[in-house]
């Protein structure tokens, strides 16, 4: 087996046990709905109905699958980790409309031109095969449907200091990532407390007094739960593969992949895009 293959199969491992470990069923509501909102309201959500079939690609442990599922005919939940596919199994058991894929980018088989609309929320960041997951995406969606897309950022509308901070916290996940799980997770939820929580807490603080808080690192967690971060800093830390895009190499990709009026978020989380198949 190549290194790229080995690679692979760890980076799949890693987050089947992060979502087996963080199932997420201990996450409210009303939070879910909020992270739910930062990424999805610039898709159009308006145009989903009962007849509508749709993908979630790299479904996890289904929370996106839970607010959109009742809006729809049918959602085609995917994810190449099986232990993925049973979290999101139990996480959506109440549901009957969803059809499940332990599969790829390459092996899944869904009809080309068959869904009205798809969503893959960071994932392809993680793999080596960012080019070939969005030409699937545009292979099974039906033209001009809408699609959404989260890919990790390169900090371009950052600072030098707060780029600096980045590559230290990296020289720190190309160590932890390498660790079991088991210590992998321990070392994140000592990150998660003493990185995540004051600076998130004492964002928090400095948005009561009317401050912008936008240039403090992890300022996005202001007012997310200690079991948000503590699944976030597994999610940042723990994996083995991770790159990051600016906004026209982003733009770039979906474009030259078959996709059109492409429009980015201008709030965190970067990136994310809404486009449609051309």
């Amino acid at each position: 087996m190549s290194n790229q293959n080995n690679l692979k199969d760890n980076v799949i491992k890693d987050f089947g046990d992060e979502w087996s470990e963080f199932d997420q069923s201990s996450l409210k509501l009303k939070e879910l709905n909020e992270i739910f909102n930062q990424y999805f309201h610039i898709f159009p959500i308006s145009e989903l109905d009962k007849s509508k079939v749709g993908f979630d690609f790299g479904c996890g442990s289904g929370r996106w699958a839970k607010l959109v599922a009742d809006k729809v005919h049918t959602l085609n939940c995917i994810d190449p980790s099986l232990s993925a596919i049973k979290v999101s199994k139990k996480n959506l058991s109440n549901y009957k409309n969803i059809k499940y894929f332990n599969s790829g980018i390459s092996d899944t088989k869904i009809d080309s031109n068959s869904q009205d609309f798809g969503y893959c929320l960071g994932v392809l960041h993680h793999t080596n095969e960012i080019n070939d997951g969005i030409s699937f995406f545009k292979r099974i969606l039906k033209k001009n449907s809408p699609f959404l897309i989260y890919l990790y950022y390169n900090f371009e509308n950052r600072n030098f200091l707060y780029k600096s901070i980045w590559k230290m916290t990296n020289i720190i996940r190309l160590l932890v990532s390498k660790f079991p799980f088991k210590l992998k997770k321990f070392i994140t939820d000592i990150l998660a407390l003493f990185l995540y929580y004051p600076l998130a807490r004492f964002s928090l603080i400095l948005n009561l007094f009317g401050l912008n808080t936008k240039i403090i690192p992890l300022s996005f967690y202001k007012d997310k739960s200690f079991y948000t971060m503590r699944t976030d800093s597994l999610d940042r830390f723990g994996t083995k593969l991770e790159r990051r895009f600016s906004k026209k190499e982003i733009k770039e990709m979906l474009i030259s992949n078959g996709f059109k009026d492409v429009k980015f978020s201008e709030t965190a989380p970067f990136w994310v895009a809404v486009c449609r198949k051309s």
